[in-house]
């Protein structure tokens, strides 16, 4: 099966960064399944890495953080195709602060791999790409609405 005809849909990536001494509260992770369960997103890799003061990056197992079980992170555990490798915790760690952890997280856009396949198929390729920040939609639309009050 050539690439123009796997069902894929596009991958992105996410690094979320937690405050030193902040561990993931897990309260964000029932969400990410249940877009596992509904087959809107399919995690590809899942790691978690923390910078230390000296600008150290280190891989973390995901049994390391305690979370009382509450989640259950096991769940993912062994969310790993390889395609994360040590020099992309590296530079994934240049975002961060000395003294944060972080998860990053790979995933494909299921919703969109017919949509994205019809499109190879008929010769089309991605040519450009983007992602607005959340926060500056917030702003923007705040802005809005005050201006017409």
């Amino acid at each position: 099966m050539s690439g123009d005809e796997m069902e894929v849909g596009p991958v992105d990536y996410l690094i979320v960064e937690w405050p030193k001494g902040s561990p993931p509260t897990g309260e964000a992770f029932p969400y990410l399944v249940d877009l596992v369960d509904r087959g809107i997103v399919r995690i590809l890799d899942m790691s978690f890495i923390e910078k230390d003061e000296d600008g150290n990056v280190l891989k973390i197992d995901i049994g390391d953080f305690d979370l009382d079980g509450h989640p259950d992170l096991a769940v993912f555990v062994g969310a790993s195709s390889g395609l994360l490798d040590e020099e992309d915790h590296q530079e994934a760690g240049n975002a961060l602060e000395p003294g944060t952890a972080a998860a990053i997280l790979v995933y494909e856009n299921r919703w969109a791999a017919p949509f994205a396949t019809a499109l190879r198929k008929g010769g089309a390729q991605l040519v450009a790409q983007g992602r607005i920040p959340i926060n500056d939609i917030i702003a923007a639309l705040d802005e809005l609405e005050s201006a017409e009050s």
